[in-house]
């Protein structure tokens, strides 16, 4: 699969059904959503740490005006910073789920696992006086980004700014909860969320969940379930119980029950308890679902290193938000090309894509200028 063809996912069409719909272009004559959405996706692909200056430069590049039809516009540094302060997020929002739904489809991961956990972002707080205070004796604001990924690809997030959300018991749950989840998916996310309350409320929305909880969680015992397998690569399991779980703050017996999976790491002799609502899965098969939780690590590293999602381009919340999006949709291109393709690693398949881009670029202009695109094929084909 070319990465054109995963360009060609979204269309002018849907670029413009958006546009009217959001409303993104009212009252702009040159900086277009389609516009700002191509500059971006460019400058995060082109350049490994882009800033408004760089998005600059980038918009006035013969390769970016030729892909954009642009040759008769203008811009400076700062206009960009304004337009990504003012933009409507919410157009960049129906761009990145129109190409999940289309992805997820492609991948055949509809019903697949879905990861939740958060990551922190650090700005100066010269620059900002919005973000969670981090010590004081510190002159960094920290905000927290949780994100969902669903199988492969980033599906939802939110962006947390008050102190408060530094637990992840606010944070994670409230995601979980506003996603439209596939009823056949379960959720797993890391003993950060302890609330029992929160199961309790995932278990009364049927949405299925795998997380570990505190090997000193009070419980009461309900029956033992049989264990078919009590070992995985990495793991003993010593017990499997259906259980009913105290209160965490009034302490009184919760009369939901869950499932309580206790197990020995190998390697360590560490004790671990996982905790699910799944009753039909066999305990090998929840204690690896939650080992796959670790996949999302892998993607916060990647974008974090790839595509510098740490850095913020704008220092409005709202064109952090527009940053965000425009991140994961990278991302998820650079997923799905790598999985279409059989390939490994992100920052060879990053390269590819790159390269990729620049032959078609070449192709083109060999064309208009009436040559013959044959006698160079050798050279831009891989």
């Amino acid at each position: 699969m070319k990465f054109k063809d995963i360009l060609s996912y979204i269309s002018d069409e849907e670029l413009d059904f958006l546009s009217a719909e959001t409303g993104v272009n009212h009252q702009v004559k040159k900086l277009k959503g389609s516009v700002i959405f191509k500059l971006i996706l460019y400058s995060l692909l082109e350049h490994g740490k882009p800033s408004l200056r760089v998005m600059e430069q980038i918009f006035h590049s013969s390769s970016f005006r030729f892909y954009t039809n642009t040759d008769n516009i203008t811009t400076k540094y700062n206009s960009l910073s304004d337009r990504l302060s003012s933009i409507k997020s919410d157009y960049f929002q129906g761009i990145f789920q129109l190409l999940f739904d289309k992805f997820n489809i492609e991948l055949g991961e509809q019903n697949a696992l879905q990861k939740y956990d958060s990551t922190m972002i650090a700005i100066s707080s010269k620059l900002v006086d919005w973000g969670m205070k981090v010590g004081s004796k510190t002159n960094k604001n920290q905000l927290k980004v949780t994100v969902g990924l669903h199988g492969s690809l980033p599906s939802d997030f939110k962006i947390f700014t008050e102190n408060k959300h530094n637990c992840e018991d606010l944070t994670i749950p409230e995601v979980i909860l506003d996603y439209r989840h596939n009823t056949s998916s379960v959720v797993t996310f890391d003993r950060g969320v302890q609330k029992r309350t929160t199961f309790v409320k995932f278990d009364e929305q049927d949405i299925l969940f795998v997380t570990r909880i505190k090997i000193d969680a009070t419980h009461h015992i309900i029956r033992n379930i049989p264990i078919p397998d009590k070992q995985t690569d990495s793991l003993i399991i010593e017990e499997d119980l259906e259980v009913n779980f105290n209160d965490s703050v009034t302490r009184k017996r919760l009369s939901t029950s869950f499932r309580l999976i206790k197990a020995v790491i190998k390697q360590t002799n560490e004790k671990i308890y996982f905790v699910s609502n799944n009753f039909e899965l066999e305990a090998s098969e929840i204690a690896n679902l939650y080992r796959q939780r670790w996949e999302i690590e892998v993607f916060f590293r990647f974008i974090k290193q790839q595509l510098n999602f740490s850095q913020l381009v704008n220092r409005n919340l709202n064109g952090v938000k527009v940053m965000i999006y425009m991140t994961l949709i990278l991302a998820s291109m650079i997923i799905i090309y790598k999985k279409k393709n059989g390939l490994k690693g992100f920052k060879i398949v990053k390269m590819k894509i790159v390269q990729e881009l620049q032959n078609e670029l070449i192709k083109e202009i060999v064309q208009l200028s009436g040559g013959d695109i044959s006698k160079i094929s050798h050279i831009l084909d891989d």
